[in-house]
């Protein structure tokens, strides 16, 4: 039997189009990691920050993550062919702050190219370079799936986490 002290509350409901704003801070009780993900567009590299980030399969490999249709940037990412994941480390949360209020933030950044063209950020935590395989609708977002055709991992450093509307730094006890 739970039994809840007085500090502790919940609250239940049923989601609706009238309280979209309590689900999203729900969802946001999930600790998630952030990533900015980057394509190439005939005005150049273009960025978005996103946290709806998720490994699909390991053979084949294969990522997800789903931009909000309403976004103007979405567009150019259900267009993009190749793009890249960046899993970012806490010391780059002036980065996803810059690139969530640019969209072409990083035209000024010194940035490589991958074989498809996706501009890549060095510094990350992880990155997946991918190659849309699909896209499926779902609701006021769109996911897209995508074949990973490289991976790319530092060895060290704490994450730059997501929590209730925030960033902050995930770390282990190592």
């Amino acid at each position: 039997m739970n039994v809840m002290t007085q500090t502790e509350t919940q609250e239940s409901f049923v989601p609706d189009a009238d309280n979209t704003r309590l689900l999203r801070d729900t969802f946001g009780r999930f600790v998630t990691g952030v990533t900015i993900v980057t394509a190439m567009t005939e005005d150049g590299p273009i960025g978005i920050t996103a946290n709806s980030f998720s490994s699909v399969s390991l053979d084949p490999a294969l990522a997800l993550w789903s931009p909000d249709k309403g976004s103007r940037r979405a567009v150019h990412f259900l267009n993009a062919k190749h793009y890249a994941i960046h899993v970012l480390a806490a010391d780059q949360a002036d980065l996803c702050w810059a690139i969530a209020k640019d969209a072409y933030g990083l035209r000024d950044m010194d940035l490589t190219l991958n074989q498809g063209d996706a501009p890549l950020i060095d510094g990350c935590l992880a990155r997946f370079e991918c190659t849309q395989v699909q896209t499926i609708d779902a609701g006021d977002h769109t996911i897209i799936l995508g074949s990973i055709d490289r991976a790319t991992m530092r060895g060290d450093g704490e994450a730059l986490g997501f929590f209730k509307g925030k960033m902050g730094v995930f770390s282990t006890n190592d």
